[in-house]
């Protein structure tokens, strides 16, 4: 009990100080560590932290099985010995991959502004219809038909390491070594759950959810690799997984990333301006607007109570580990992406002056 109020004080210290996170164990501790268990468990075919977790429900549903018959006279010791495990279990989750909840934002490091007016937003939604068109056309020489990625699961989950390769000749903080992608093993519960992807923090393992439209699969791996090089903040790993999509040598990565942008620009653009919202949307060539719907279908099918359930629970963990606004974080990508762009095209008129 102890020691997880002392972990809970020290992580209180942590979040008022990032700077200290950041240098001493995002920079330093957790880049060989995150190297040495990509390295260890990247060549393992099957994801041994999904294996892991299977033990653990095993386990812990075998001690709550042994133990029903003495819940009632010791309860008390029983339910210290609860706080105790997950008191552990939170300190190795930390030491491994946790403390970079409460790294430097991405945002400082890289001097973007988090504010973006309306105009920004349709000024960036415009140029990104004409990029996605773009590829869409390239890939299908048809503005009608949708992209079908004819890659198989193995080459997929490869892909996203080419991104990197070229997203870390400017960026170095995004360099990534010995990848270390799966396919997971619970990806029809995830379905359900509602989710693409997600890191297992023990082994660092991305684990990707086979079963959603492969258009939209690559975007998702590009993601759950920025959280393998320390980066927790979702709209931090949706900003990276965006630039390593598009600056994929791929089409069908870059078109992943574009139409992934694309989607959610037309989501809050919906909430915010719907004539902006309907004139944009009519110039997105049909078959992108048939992906759309075929993840919209996808899921749909596997709308469920689990999935509510579970992103409740989500919410409430990411709110506890730094992240105040929750689930809803990830959207808050575009207010990184929209000021990058920003800052791009005003040092290419710069340059051209």
């Amino acid at each position: 009990m102890l020691f997880l109020i002392v972990q809970i004080i020290l992580y209180q210290i942590l979040k008022r100080h990032p700077e200290l996170v950041e240098r001493f164990y995002s920079n330093l501790w957790f880049v060989d560590e995150s190297v040495f268990l990509r390295d260890t468990f990247g060549g393992i075919p099957i994801s041994v932290g999904d294996c892991l977790y299977f033990l653990l429900i095993f386990f812990v549903l075998k001690w709550f099985y042994l133990k029903r018959k003495k819940w009632q006279l010791e309860w008390q010791r029983l339910l210290l010995s609860m706080v105790n495990f997950c008191a552990i279990f939170y300190f190795i989750f930390h030491l491994v991959w946790g403390f970079n909840y409460y790294r430097t934002p991405l945002s400082e490091k890289m001097f973007l502004s988090t504010d973006y007016s309306e105009a920004d937003l349709i000024d960036f939604t415009t140029n990104l219809i004409s990029k996605t068109n773009d590829i869409q056309f390239q890939i299908t020489q048809n503005t009608l038909q949708k992209v079908i990625v004819p890659y198989s699961e193995k080459q997929l989950l490869k892909q996203g390491l080419n991104g990197y390769q070229n997203l870390s000749e400017n960026y170095p903080c995004f360099d990534y070594q010995n990848i270390s992608v799966k396919a997971s093993l619970f990806s029809k519960p995830l379905s359900y759950m509602g989710f693409g992807g997600y890191l297992n923090p023990f082994t660092l393992e991305a684990q990707v959810n086979s079963c959603m439209p492969k258009y939209s699969f690559l975007m998702t791996v590009s993601h759950e690799m920025a959280h393998q090089i320390g980066y927790a903040n979702e709209s931090e790993c949706n900003f990276i997984g965006y630039l390593a999509a598009t600056k994929n040598n791929d089409l069908y990565a870059q078109y992943s990333g574009y139409s992934f942008a694309l989607h959610y620009c037309l989501s809050v653009l919906k909430l915010k301006n719907m004539v902006a919202f309907t004139a944009l949307k009519s110039k997105i060539n049909l078959g992108i607007l048939k992906n759309f719907e075929e993840s919209r279908l996808f899921w749909k099918a596997h709308e469920s109570i689990v999935e509510t359930g579970f992103k409740i629970f989500y919410d409430h963990f990411l709110k506890a580990n730094n992240q105040k606004d929750g689930v809803r974080s990830y959207g808050k990508f575009l207010n990184l992406l929209i000021n990058y762009e920003k800052e791009i095209a005003i040092s290419t008129k710069m340059l051209v002056q």
